[in-house]
């Protein structure tokens, strides 16, 4: 194999990815693997920075979409490529699905737009694989009620989730090979089985 594999997580907010992103770390670490766990936005000093904007300041669709692109650019650049040219398997909390998700169907963004900063940003960088927790959006607000107080996309109402939920969908039907979607509404140990079953079944460990 040369270079890495980048493995992205995505779901709704509450659908219990970033709780499963470090027991994969753990399992690849385990079989000899370098493993780098990052996140989007975020992922770098600058990323970050522009995380906190996106998350807290007030701004409309467009602007939110540039500086989700932006951090991304960076990441990319300072800790995603490099990370992969040495061979590391990198796994991410959410990538550039999330951006259409949340900004083409929550917030109802032009889906061509993003599809031009899509390549102008990535020239042609996607996961390798996907894991899509899907999870009705009634019981992930559940969930979200329950661990924190939320920030600008966690206090949305429900029809905003259920669009979030519809383009991921759209997004894992256009690229069903890079796709692997999880049933999140299951206890953790069962999650943890359909992408433990995944990982083995792309024989790639």
């Amino acid at each position: 194999m040369s270079g890495g594999r980048f493995i992205s997580f995505e779901g709704i907010d509450g659908a219990g990815k970033s709780s499963h992103i470090e027991t994969l770390a753990a399992w690849l670490r385990e079989r000899g693997h370098e493993v780098v766990v990052s996140r989007e936005p975020g992922g770098t000093p600058l990323a970050e920075r522009l995380r906190e904007l996106v998350l807290h300041a007030p701004m409309d669709a467009l602007t939110e979409a540039l500086l989700v692109f932006a951090a991304r650019r960076d990441h990319l650049v300072q800790l995603i490529a490099p990370a992969l040219a040495r061979g590391a398997t990198v796994l991410c909390d959410r990538f550039t699905d999330a951006t259409f998700a949340y900004q083409g169907g929550g917030r109802g963004f032009d889906l061509a737009v993003l599809a031009q900063l899509e390549q102008w940003v990535q020239a042609g960088r996607t996961p390798d694989l996907t894991f899509w927790f899907d999870l009705p959006a009634a019981t992930a607000a559940q969930r979200r009620g329950a661990a924190r107080a939320p920030d600008r996309f966690e206090a949305q109402d429900a029809a905003f989730f259920e669009r979030v939920i519809a383009g991921y969908a759209a997004r894992a039907a256009a690229a069903p090979e890079r796709f692997a979607r999880i049933a999140a509404v299951q206890e953790r140990a069962a999650v943890w089985a359909q992408i433990e079953a995944e990982m083995r079944r792309r024989a790639w460990w």
